[in-house]
């Protein structure tokens, strides 16, 4: 719906007399009056004035009572960024004080950073907010505003500016406002941008809705009359309010879940609002009593709460006409985290105990924060916010009945290190509800987890930065990379961007090739040469992110009539006559020549797009390791074989997947003990066009299976794009590359 335009504040300050609060209206007329004349002459794509927009967002904001500091910042929110040439952020600082300030440069968009390219620009911003966001909450609740004015306005934009407006909001702030528990901002914001992404999806559940509606239109009403006689029957004061679930909620059941209309349980909702903890309960045994409940749909938020501090009880039963509905049970105080999340909690507590408090629950900003300095590649952020705040959690125990909550997908290493990174660089295994299990197993819902520990471990594997899906795992295992082992990884992070540049047919003498690290480590703000391998090494850059900028730098460096110097080998000793050269079609260049007879090593099972690395075995030719192989690190620490190693890389049309050439790929596929689940796999994989070259099937647990299956493959993006596919399949616990 759309708001009706402002462009003077009565109404808004008509809405802060109404509070109990006491506002400072003569510093919001300031920032009113100030805001008015910055945005003077300025217009929306609607035609209308700009300042309409801000004073819209200030009234949002005034609707969830925050002060008068966030009310102002709501007024001054687009100042800066759209009005630059008129006043700063110390300008308002000494107008309105630091702290409104501090909220409108965390509102303000990143329009000076340089960057790659937009994508990377838009990231920054999300950083430079969520940062923002865990110095001050306010941030974010202002952000969501601006955003439910935006999107109530998106009309006036055109269609390629409103997709995209549509595709953020449903994929970065619903998502937030849902963690933040902000409800009502949250069901608004979905059905607004699901308007935009697939009108003809929105207008056909919204028929269903209208058709289904018409049909028992007075279904609500009759069940709000049998459940309030109940509850005054046993002297228990309440308050009831029904609902129809909402548009997004239904079209999300019936698309991503593949669910008829008619499949949809709790189309019908009751919320019943009571004073006490104790009369949740005694409403839902009354509840329980009347009606028949559907079995596998209670849900105890009160004793469990969400992570964004949702507490209700939840029941589906089934009227006395045969159509189900849900109730919702509560308190008031329940109800008002429910409809506001943080931003109520943030509005009626205060005090050193409740700041503490807050601080808690908004711990997921700061493990988000804490991997700050590791997480220079936007893919690994946005990796991040996806993972750790958008996804739905799991809830597990400790044996001691202590609650972690995880994201969805996350395995027993994810667990050791929410616990404690010294529980998880000692970890040697783990339990599940009594049973031994394989570390890589998947959480479920109040499973009891235990971690095996041992003084004597020697830390964490690197494989597994493969297996871990929470961000904080994967920042604190790097972590640990990082400061024990230095001196290896900056041996593989130096192969890896030696190997790179032979990849350019350049020759290069030492002097070049120093010039160019030390400007790529300098842009991505190293302190040095050796901290840019070091990084490379432990995980924290990836390749993919400075491979461009490092062939244009050799390109800018390396000139044609230089004389040419050979690179010198990732491992400081002289290297021997090369093995006789046998023709073979591996697409693996070793020392620069092709032809070589090779083997791919079952110990990594390296795939085109891999960083590798060539051994010279004993009679069967050089056999290819990934160049983070284990056997590979702790091989080359041997000097008597050091000239045994050499420097290999992909052939470039066989690392793109341009060739025709098929590689086998090892897959490990944890599975539950599901009637249909192998055919499920191989249907999916015939569906892919993947050849299966060998498959076998072994128990893992009573109700557990392991499927060791080899595919053939093109290079590292096919399998990928083979086990996302295989990992969205129903029963499929984990994915592992290789046999063990």
């Amino acid at each position: 719906m759309n708001d009706t335009v402002h462009t003077d504040i009565s109404k808004l300050l008509g809405m802060l007399q109404a509070t109990e609060k006491k506002y400072d209206t003569e510093k919001i007329t300031l920032a009113y009056e100030y805001a008015k004349e910055l945005h003077q002459g300025q217009f929306r794509a609607s035609g209308e004035p700009y300042i309409s927009h801000p004073i819209a967002v200030a009234e949002i904001v005034a609707g969830l009572e925050l002060d008068t500091d966030s009310i102002c910042a709501a007024l001054l929110h687009d100042a800066v960024e759209d009005c630059a040439e008129k006043t700063s952020l110390k300008e308002i600082e000494k107008q309105f004080g630091a702290p409104v300030a501090m909220l409108v440069d965390g509102l303000t968009k990143i329009v000076t950073l340089q960057v790659e390219d937009k994508e990377e620009a838009h990231i920054e911003t999300l950083r430079k907010m969520l940062l923002a966001m865990s110095r001050d909450i306010r941030v974010i609740f202002i952000k969501l505003c601006d955003r439910l004015h935006n999107m109530r306005t998106l009309a006036a934009k055109p269609d390629p500016k409103r997709r995209m407006t549509a595709l953020e909001t449903m994929h970065v702030y619903a998502p937030l406002a849902h963690r933040l528990g902000m409800q009502r901002i949250k069901l608004e914001l979905e059905n607004l941008s699901l308007q935009f992404l697939d009108p003809i999806g929105y207008e056909e559940v919204r028929q269903h809705i209208n058709d289904k509606y018409g049909e028992n239109q007075n279904f609500l009403e009759k069940i709000q009359a049998e459940v309030g006689g109940r509850m005054s029957e046993n002297e228990i004061h309440y308050t009831l309010e029904g609902r129809i679930k909402s548009v997004y909620s239904i079209y999300k059941k019936m698309y991503n879940q593949n669910k008829s209309f008619d499949q949809i349980y709790d189309f019908y909702a009751l919320r019943i609002i009571v004073e006490t903890e104790l009369e949740c309960y005694t409403a839902l045994g009354l509840i329980h009593e009347m009606y028949n409940s559907i079995p596998g749909r209670f849900k105890d938020y009160i004793s469990t709460p969400k992570p964004n501090m949702y507490r209700s009880l939840h029941t589906t039963v089934i009227g006395r006409d045969g159509i189900p509905f849900e109730v919702q049970i509560r308190t008031w105080d329940m109800h008002h985290i429910a409809e506001y999340g943080v931003a109520a909690h943030w509005k009626y507590k205060s005090g050193a105990s409740s700041k503490e408090e807050l601080d808690k629950r908004l711990e997921w900003i700061a493990r988000l924060i804490e991997t700050e300095d590791e997480q220079r590649d936007p893919d690994e952020f946005m990796n991040a916010l996806k993972t750790d705040i958008f996804h739905d959690e799991v809830f597990v125990f400790t044996p001691k009945g202590d609650v972690f909550a995880l994201p969805n997908g996350s395995n027993v290493i994810d667990f050791a290190y929410a616990v404690h990174s010294k529980v998880g660089e000692r970890m040697i295994g783990g339990k599940i509800n009594g049973m031994i299990v394989p570390i890589d197993r998947t959480l479920k819902n109040g499973e009891i987890v235990e971690i095996l520990t041992s003084s004597s471990s020697k830390g964490p594997s690197r494989d597994w930065l493969n297996i871990v899906k929470t961000s904080a795992a994967r920042s604190k295992i790097r972590a640990w990379f990082k400061k024990e082992k230095r001196s290896e990884n900056i041996v593989v992070g130096k192969s890896v961007v030696e190997g790179e540049i032979k990849k350019y047919r350049k020759n290069s003498t030492e002097a070049q090739r120093e010039e160019i690290i030390t400007t790529i480590s300098a842009h991505y703000g190293f302190n040095s040469p050796d901290d840019f391998y070091n990084a490379i090494g432990y995980g924290g850059l990836m390749l993919s992110k400075f491979a461009k900028r490092l062939q244009n730098e050799c390109e800018r460096v390396i000139k044609p009539e230089v004389e040419p110097t050979p690179a010198p080998e990732a491992i400081p000793v002289p290297i021997t006559t090369k093995p006789k050269n046998i023709k073979s079609d591996s697409g693996i260049v070793v020392d620069g020549e092709m032809g070589c007879m090779v083997k791919f090593a079952k110990c990594c099972n390296p795939l085109p797009g891999d960083s590798v690395i060539g051994f010279v075995t004993k009679g069967f030719g050089i056999s290819i390791h990934k160049l983070d192989c284990p056997n590979v690190i702790q091989g080359r620490k041997n000097t008597e074989n050091a000239t045994r190693w050499k420097e290999a890389h992909w052939e470039g049309a066989v690392e793109s997947g341009r060739s025709n050439s098929i590689y086998e790929a090892l897959l490990q596929i944890y599975v539950d003990d599901r009637i249909g689940m192998l055919a499920d796999i191989t249907a999916a994989l015939a569906d892919m066009r993947v050849s299966i070259l060998q498959i076998n099937v072994t128990p893992r647990t009573d109700s557990a299976y392991v499927i060791n299956m080899k595919v053939g493959c093109r290079n590292i993006d096919h399998y990928n794009s083979i086990v996302s596919r295989l990992r969205g399949l129903q029963g499929v616990d984990n994915i592992l590359r290789g046999f063990s």
